[in-house]
């Protein structure tokens, strides 16, 4: 199993939707306003949240048939059809239940346009369908991960983002930009994605082998789901609570000029999304000393990268939203922006232990460690955006997120290592945040303070970059040289 090949298949599986995104979120907002994107967006924010339904059986699937590495395709099969049967349950009562949440939430809670409602109210009802869509994909999706498919799972997440963002596209250009037709073409996209998933998985998972189900192998998947259920109830709500919190005090602007700076910045994660997905088999069926030491690895690994990105992330935030969308929108969300990107800077550091947790079946941990975050989160965060706005709610999220990454690391047994490695980065971001949220961008000490904060990130992340990394990247350029003579 080569963890750079499936760290490599899931970075462009993630940066590839990415990009097609940068396309689109203008033509989106162009065609059908600010005010319908907020709505479309805290709809997808709901489906989100409203996949807890899976009981964390996704992920006790990919842990599972990891750790049956060497058992048989029976076993793998039988793991399968269980954990898939109980989600399609489990879809379904979800489907009944987010209903009449969403119903009470946009009918009496989110604050909207009076011209919008009825196109709403008419769109709500697929949601019902949704939910069973995202449980059963969770499956399908975690038994490929299990066993390591991870080019083929990122074909489909590809060709998924391209077909979720196309088809409501293609409704606002050719029929008009009506919620009640944007949101079934988004379940239509899903659909055919969880067929690709399916058709994958009878390839490599259940292929000539009987449909069983199992009440012990159940009871043992809703063991571990049960906890990392607790996650996916606790985790979300703490990433999408302040966009709902915005839009009922701010309105559907607000959660706009929110958004999408969030979006721009959780992009940054997609190398820890892929390292920590791509490690997760691998942790799944190692021994404590060699778990350790890819953690350890992975961490330095993801750190040296991650901090000249975000450094330089903060620079440009604020001339690049003037430039994909206009200088008003970025006069109203680059900082907000800014401060996401700190926080997500701490989110992607967490993600390691947080796999690492899960897939040693430690998931008990990763729920306490968000028990523990979540009261204090949401009281700080009442106040951060009852006296500062976006902005406040951006710097709540990162302090969130901090203190994520500190408990998660103390659980696994790292925290020591971590807050050594880490000091240095926090401190370069600091002075790049203050510097980019305080200076006019493009002027002469902004591109003064810029060179000088990058250079130094530079030369840190260079100098403490494990020897494995410092190796591969002269490696990578005398391949392109070579290439080059030839």
């Amino acid at each position: 199993m080569s963890i750079r090949k499936h760290t490599l298949y899931n970075l462009i599986g993630y940066a590839l939707p990415l990009g097609l995104s940068l396309v689109t979120i203008p033509i989106y907002i162009h065609l059908i306003g600010e005010s319908r994107y907020g709505v479309l967006a805290m709809a997808w924010l709901l489906l989100g949240y409203f996949g807890l339904f899976d009981l964390g059986l996704g992920r006790a699937t990919a842990q599972h048939i990891a750790a049956l590495a060497d058992g048989s395709a029976a076993e793998r099969a039988q793991t399968f059809w269980t954990a898939l049967v109980m989600n399609g349950g489990l879809g379904v009562v979800g489907g009944l239940i987010i209903w009449p949440a969403a119903l009470y939430f946009f009918g009496r809670i989110f604050s909207i346009e009076q011209v919008l409602r009825p196109e709403l109210n008419a769109a709500i009802p697929w949601l019902l369908l949704a939910v069973p869509l995202a449980t059963l994909s969770g499956v399908l999706t975690g038994a490929l991960q299990g066993r390591a498919q991870f080019l083929e799972l990122n074909v489909i997440s590809v060709f998924s983002a391209v077909l979720t963002q196309l088809f409501p596209l293609a409704v606002a250009l050719f029929h008009g930009p009506d919620l009640s037709w944007l949101l079934p073409a988004v379940i239509l996209a899903r659909l055919i994605t969880m067929s690709a998933l399916f058709l994958r998985c009878r390839f490599h998972v259940f292929s000539g082998q009987p449909r069983s189900i199992s009440r012990s192998l159940a009871k043992g998947l809703l063991q571990f789901g049960g906890w990392v259920t607790v996650t996916s109830l606790v985790s979300p709500m703490m990433e999408f609570f302040d966009r709902f919190i915005i839009g009922t005090v701010m309105g559907a602007k607000a959660v706009t000029y929110y958004s999408v700076p969030y979006q721009l910045a959780a992009r940054t994660n997609n190398l820890s999304n892929a390292m920590s997905t791509a490690l997760f088999p691998r942790w799944a069926g190692a021994n404590v000393h060699d778990e350790k030491n890819l953690s350890a690895l992975a961490t330095r690994t993801l750190v040296a990268i991650m901090t000249p990105i975000i450094v330089a992330g903060i620079f440009l935030m604020k001339p690049f939203l003037a430039l994909w969308i206009d200088s008003d929108f970025s006069a109203h969300a680059a900082v907000t922006g800014q401060l996401l990107l700190v926080g997500f800077f701490f989110n992607a550091c967490a993600l390691m232990p947080y796999a690492r947790l899960q897939a040693t079946g430690r998931p008990h941990l990763v729920a306490r460690a968000h028990l523990i975050e979540a009261l204090p989160y949401f009281g700080l965060l009442y106040i951060g955006l009852h006296y500062f706005g976006l902005e406040g709610a951006a710097t709540v999220f990162g302090l969130r997120t901090f203190a994520d990454c500190l408990i998660l690391m103390f659980f696994a047994g790292d925290l020591r290592e971590g807050v050594l490695l880490m000091r240095v980065p926090v401190l370069l971001l600091l002075c790049s945040l203050a510097v980019a949220s305080r200076t006019v961008a493009w002027s002469g000490v902004c591109l003064m303070s810029t060179t000088a904060i990058f250079s130094v990130t530079a030369w840190w992340a260079w100098r403490n970059a494990p020897p494995e990394l410092r190796r591969f990247l002269p490696a990578i350029r005398a391949k392109d040289k070579l290439k080059s003579t030839l």
